[in-house]
């Protein structure tokens, strides 16, 4: 068994045989012979997952709750799950039913190692055009040098990246040098498979970083915009900056972290790229919100992943869903410039505040009965292959790498740098976003003062508050996570760092990264199921690996220990 899906045959170069038989000078048989720079560059298209770690990441945090479970006022539903190892990964077990859709933990681990495969397929043959100077049987122009080098920067971040989800999905958090020695990493493949069977080794959590890190900078070195028709679904300037902010981030450099998201913006005011769709007045179905929020078009919008996932399915009045305390710690929930903005269920009659900007941009079930969503980051884009019968494949489009993200990472990152101004004006700003252009339809809403993050989440850390919490402050155990001799968490960041961590998990909602900071922060979470039963993850909790799939524990991998 492979450790991926799909199977690339890659030959360095054709030997010419002479034959009276033309079918002799035919291929004889599927294989790719990668010959120029066209070649390389096409190949690389299919070089990103299109599988989807959303729903593993998402039914694995606090961003979903068990509608099967009782609320605080004894209600409960009976609701059906979409897909049977939606029960597993909610309750923090081993997937082992076998299924490798690409919503699932083997559809993630494949996609990924397909995607690497594609890259390493491109750089073998780029290396060997970049060693003998020759591409084909002609000498290398300097333009031809250049785009080989966009090429191979583009490939260098497709593994750099890829590498990154696996062991973001399948090992625990980074832990510093000396502990993520001590930790299993995931296997690192860097040459295209020759041999039926080969054997991997998943090598230390340090190792994989490592590899990461020295791909990233090679990808940085490289990579460019010029040879695209349409960058944002490439690794581009952009985005590849925002990807090397978000592995320092997971890291704790924190100056690396600045320096990259900043250059992320290429010398622009970040509060001029900001998503526009909030007060968009022309969206007539649900659909059209989430074309608008993912469309090449928003300037906010770094790189766009496609995928083939169900994921958005879970939220039409299934079991597992955005509801309760998850859509009020999420979409529907009070923060610290809103919490004095009141709405009403019409349904429910229930009363709760939210950002004002999510009015009439989430889909509900029942009602909202039982849960919402966010159409901008989860939405479903149907492509028919038979009208008539119905038929086709469901994609969902990621907004992978986008500005909002990449300023709640500096801003974060200047906490623990000692520049809590410049941090608060990154906030300020993702802030400012969500307000209405129109001063009357702002519903007490109001502009973002360190008053507020000081009074908000000191309130919700508050176990006698009046108010439920939400789980909207949670407690951090970083230093423990990842020690560091240079950072510390005090109590003067604190309350911005719950900040930010809030606006991070509003932010990136239905997405998936709302795991990995539970995972590197070290949050305790609980998940209710079922009538009675309650599930409790701790800080550091081994089940923070999702386990690797049956059948390449199967082949012979090393299973996480959970």
């Amino acid at each position: 068994m492979k450790l991926r899906y799909k199977i690339l045959f890659i030959a360095v170069a054709l030997i010419g045989l002479s034959s009276c038989k033309d079918f002799l000078d035919e291929v004889p048989d599927t294989r790719v012979y990668l010959v120029n720079l066209d070649q390389l560059q096409k190949l690389l298209v299919t070089g990103y997952t299109d599988t989807n770690y959303a729903l593993v990441g998402e039914l694995s945090s606090d961003n979903v709750i068990d509608n099967n479970s009782p609320s605080d006022d004894g209600m409960r539903y009976h609701l059906g799950f979409y897909d049977q190892y939606d029960e597993q990964v909610y309750r923090w077990e081993d997937v082992d039913l076998n299924i490798t859709d690409s919503d699932s933990p083997s559809g993630v681990w494949n996609g990924c190692y397909g995607a690497i495969a594609c890259a390493n397929a491109v750089l073998q043959k780029a290396l060997e055009f970049e060693e003998t100077g020759m591409i084909g049987e002609e000498p290398m122009t300097a333009s031809d040098q250049e785009r080989l080098h966009a090429i191979m920067g583009e490939a260098y971040m497709i593994r750099a990246y890829h590498h990154f989800i696996l062991a973001q999905m399948f090992c625990m958090p980074y832990r510093g040098e000396s502990i993520s020695a001590t930790l299993p990493g995931i296997p690192y493949a860097t040459e295209p498979e020759t041999t039926l069977d080969p054997k991997y080794d998943r090598g230390t959590l340090l190792e994989t970083y490592q590899k990461i890190e020295a791909d990233l900078k090679l990808g940085l070195q490289y990579v460019t915009e010029t040879f695209y028709e349409v960058p944002k679904y490439h690794f581009n300037i952009a985005s590849s900056n925002a990807f090397a902010a978000r592995f320092y981030l997971m890291k704790r450099e924190y100056d690396k972290v600045v320096e990259y998201a900043t250059a992320a913006f290429k010398g622009n005011d970040p509060a001029t790229m900001l998503n526009d769709g909030w007060w968009q007045e022309n969206f007539y179905y649900i659909s059209d919100i989430g074309r608008y929020f993912t469309s090449v078009e928003r300037q906010a919008n770094f790189q766009l992943f496609t995928s083939y996932s169900t994921w958005w399915r879970r939220f039409l009045g299934y079991r597992f869903t955005c509801n309760r305390d998850a859509k009020r710690g999420t979409l529907q929930g009070p923060g610290p410039s809103w919490k004095d903005c009141k709405w009403k269920n019409s349904v429910t009659k229930e009363t709760f505040a939210m950002m004002p900007c999510f009015n009439g941009v989430c889909g509900s079930a029942g009602g909202s009965e039982y849960g919402v969503y966010f159409a901008g980051t989860c939405f479903e884009q149907f492509e028919y292959t038979d009208k008539i019968a119905g038929i086709g494949y469901c994609h969902e489009i990621r907004p992978e790498f986008t500005v909002e993200e990449t300023l709640l990472m500096r801003a974060e990152a200047n906490l623990f740098l000692g520049n809590i101004e410049d941090a608060f004006q990154d906030l300020y700003i993702w802030n400012e976003e969500h307000l209405s252009p129109n001063e009357s339809d702002r519903y007490n809403h109001y502009e973002l003062t360190h008053d507020q993050i000081l009074s908000f989440y000191s309130y919700y850390d508050d176990p006698n508050r009046k108010d439920p919490g939400y789980n909207i402050v949670l407690k951090f155990h970083l230093d423990e996570v990842c020690p560091s001799d240079k950072y510390h968490l005090t109590n003067e960041i604190e309350p911005y760092l719950q900040c930010v961590q809030h606006f991070r998990r509003i932010q990136m909602v239905h997405m998936g990264s709302r795991w990995f900071d539970i995972k590197r922060f070290g949050f305790t979470i609980k998940h209710k199921y079922g009538i009675s039963d309650e599930y409790t993850l701790d800080v550091l909790d081994p089940r923070y690996a999702i386990q690797i799939p049956n059948e390449v524990i199967g082949a012979g991998l090393e299973p996480n220990s959970r």
